[in-house]
């Protein structure tokens, strides 16, 4: 079964933001996964959840949910971990399709 990942955040620093999304993919392919699409998000119809505000999107899309957990948990992405904590606050979660 294929995954999606869904991440919303906040941006906090574009500088950082920046450098963070100029690495970012490479570990994701690495893991199997790519890029879906990205964007800038409006204000939500309803937000029965109380999420905090967040302006940016991304979907990613991994063969299965053992490689999304992968990707996430690898050494090349904490990595970026540092830079990712500057750039923004992100809620990061798995869709299965």
């Amino acid at each position: 079964m294929s995954v999606h990942v869904i991440g919303i955040f906040k941006i906090q620093s574009p500088r950082d933001f920046d450098d963070y999304r100029a690495q970012v993919g490479a570990t994701i392919e690495l893991y199997g996964g790519k890029v879906i699409r990205r964007g800038v998000c409006e204000n939500p119809f309803w937000n029965q959840l109380y999420a905090a505000p967040f302006d940016t999107f991304v979907e990613l899309s991994f063969s299965s949910l053992e490689d999304a957990k992968r990707w996430a948990n690898s050494p090349e992405y904490s990595a970026l971990l540092p830079v990712r904590e500057r750039a923004m606050q992100l809620t990061l979660f798995p869709v299965l399709v």
